[in-house]
């Protein structure tokens, strides 16, 4: 089996953006009626889906992928805690029906109703809705709600612990994954998405959450960010700071994926993380589209750098699909 860990809701319906569009009017002058999300018809999340996600992975041999709403449209910057739960709810009971229509195929990830600075209940009691009631096997968590501007402690303070108990308690993984950017400075896809990636692993080596922690599970996404690149820096700063060696400190709890978009990038993740550490993914259908005029494929046909690699049948094997279920153990009954 093949399996993504990594794709979005990018193709939804037009009518849940509509739902969108409404509530932040409303948001923004209260006299306009409340809105209710759009009633969509299953025929018409068929389409989104069979036209789009679910024909690249049969083209390309993905047998199931988990599936989460759009990222860029979490806008968690948004401020409102009840607008943010309602949002969450709607993208996820979305996302849910989707499962439900192509069991084979998709897994769920949910969005967490996060604002910036707020508590975090309302991310856990959705986390929890999402799991035990819909089958979820994890969440996307956004490090900086705020959109570009860090105004969130770093992921090792007690700020998330609460979030972080009802993740192991749960036994599903989080995906570190950021929204959209509000700061003119950082390109969401191509400054603020890596950005994200490389903050947090560095978070990571200077505190001691896996210390609390030991079975919390973390998923760095876009291989990774900067780190594979910087693997020197970052075992020299860990030394220099006191402390552990990155595969004891980090890599027990830690993991990326392969949604990187050229052979050189795929290459140099292999060479530096050990196999056990990498997930397959190719974030579809997200951010880079279109074909690699060098090479003639599709940027996002990341299961072609993988076969370029010819790497042993064990390595291959935790690639696609042993490294998935043991990072999210809630797909192992779809098997």
């Amino acid at each position: 089996m093949i399996i993504d860990c990594h794709g979005h809701y990018t193709t939804a319906p037009a009518p849940h953006g509509a739902y969108r569009a409404a509530q932040l009017a409303h948001l923004s002058d209260p006299t306009l009626p409340p809105p209710a999300p759009a009633a969509i018809p299953d025929d018409a999340i068929r389409e989104s889906v069979e036209t789009t996600q679910l024909r690249l992975m049969r083209e390309r041999g993905v047998d199931l992928m988990i599936f989460s709403p759009q990222a860029s449209a979490m806008a968690h910057h948004v401020a409102d805690p009840a607008v943010a739960l309602d949002w969450a709810r709607a993208c996820n009971d979305l996302v849910h029906r989707v499962v439900r229509l192509f069991p084979a195929n998709f897994a769920a990830a949910c969005q967490l109703p996060q604002v910036p600075g707020g508590p975090l209940d309302d991310a856990v009691a959705e986390l929890r809705r999402c799991v035990e009631e819909l089958g979820f096997v994890g969440c996307n968590l956004n490090p900086d709600p705020s959109g570009g501007h860090w105004t969130s402690p770093p992921l090792t303070d007690p700020y998330w612990f609460a979030l972080f108990e009802e993740l192991v308690a749960l036994d599903v993984p989080a995906m570190v994954h950021v929204s959209a950017s509000r700061n003119p400075s950082f390109h969401a896809l191509g400054a603020h998405y890596l950005n994200a990636d490389t903050s947090v692993f560095m978070q990571l080596v200077e505190g001691d959450l896996f210390a609390r922690f030991p079975t919390l599970r973390l998923v760095i996404p876009h291989g990774g960010g900067a780190v594979p690149y910087h693997w020197g820096r970052y075992r020299g700063l860990a030394a220099r700071l006191g402390r552990p060696p990155l595969g004891e400190h980090v890599m027990r709890n830690v993991w990326f994926d392969t949604a990187v978009y050229h052979q050189a990038g795929i290459d140099l993740l292999y060479r530096v993380v050990d196999a056990g550490n990498i997930l397959f993914a190719s974030e579809l259908h997200g951010a880079v589209r279109g074909v690699d005029p060098e090479t003639g494929h599709a940027w996002d046909d990341t299961l072609r750098y993988i076969d370029n690699l010819a790497l042993p049948a064990e390595a291959r094997a935790k690639t696609l699909e042993t490294n998935a279920l043991r990072v999210y153990p809630r797909l192992t009954p779809r098997r």
